[in-house]
């Protein structure tokens, strides 16, 4: 017998009413903060970011490619991992269908990570993804938007991510263990694997002139996980237990 609350059928019609207001008073709240996000003053990027693509070495403005917007979605892949996080990797598994859509309404989507282009180049093969991923290893464009953090920084307690110093899972004495079970999965050790952090950055071009309009991390990208939608619509939810995803080659290996 279930444990769950049961009941007739104009019980649950009575609950599903309730609820629907509910759901479509977050979808105005959720409306309101869109327009809030897109009236954020823009910040004029003067700094020259360069990056290494499959066509070779870009500007940022480079990167929008005709388009006046840009989506960077700040992917986890360090210099010395062997393999992109699983996280990441789990968010990126609905990048390939979108972005065509995107690119069509005037938004280029790129990913960009730390590690060299090649190790990029191989996972992405590995993966099956088609998106355009660039790495920003010859540049501080990580760093300066608070997605990569040096080894002086870590020991010193100077990370500051989602806007604040410490407090994130990464920064946590002892590690916990799902962020030592990412760092492993990911072929490095947990400090390592933290001076990484994912992140989605948006940026507008007008007038010849690149432009930062947002930025936002940790829960602010759960919308981006495509899973994450449909189990939060399934009947025990998200259910989590430590890490419990795989990158989705892995899932029959494990």
């Amino acid at each position: 017998m279930t444990k769950h609350r049961t009941g007739t059928r104009k019980e649950w019609l009575a609950a599903r009413l309730e609820l629907l207001e509910a759901e479509k008073e977050l979808t105005r709240r959720s409306d309101d903060l869109a327009r809030r996000r897109q009236e954020l003053p823009w910040v004029r990027i003067d700094k020259e970011y360069r990056f290494e693509t499959d066509e070779g070495g870009a500007s940022l403005a480079d990167l929008f490619r005709g388009r006046s917007q840009l989506l960077v979605y700040h992917f986890m892949f360090g210099p010395d991992y062997t393999a992109g996080c699983p996280s990441c990797s789990a968010i990126a598994d609905g990048f390939n269908g979108v972005v065509v859509h995107l690119a069509n309404h005037d938004v280029m989507l790129w990913v960009v990570s730390r590690a060299p282009l090649a190790k990029l180049q191989a996972y992405k093969r590995r993966m099956g993804w088609t998106f355009l991923w660039a790495s920003s290893s010859s540049s501080n464009f990580n760093f300066d938007f608070n997605v990569s953090f040096t080894e002086e920084q870590q020991r010193e307690g100077r990370v500051e991510y989602n806007y604040r110093r410490g407090g994130h899972a990464m920064d946590m004495t002892p590690v916990p263990e799902p962020v030592r079970e990412l760092a492993a999965m990911s072929g490095t050790d947990p400090a390592t694997y933290a001076r990484d952090r994912p992140g989605l950055s948006a940026f507008v071009v007008e007038d010849g002139v690149v432009y930062h309009t947002y930025s936002t991390y940790v829960r602010g990208l759960d919308g981006l996980w495509g899973m994450y939608q449909w189990l939060d619509r399934a009947p025990k939810g998200r259910n989590e237990t430590g890490a419990w995803f795989r990158r989705h080659d892995e899932y029959d290996t494990s």
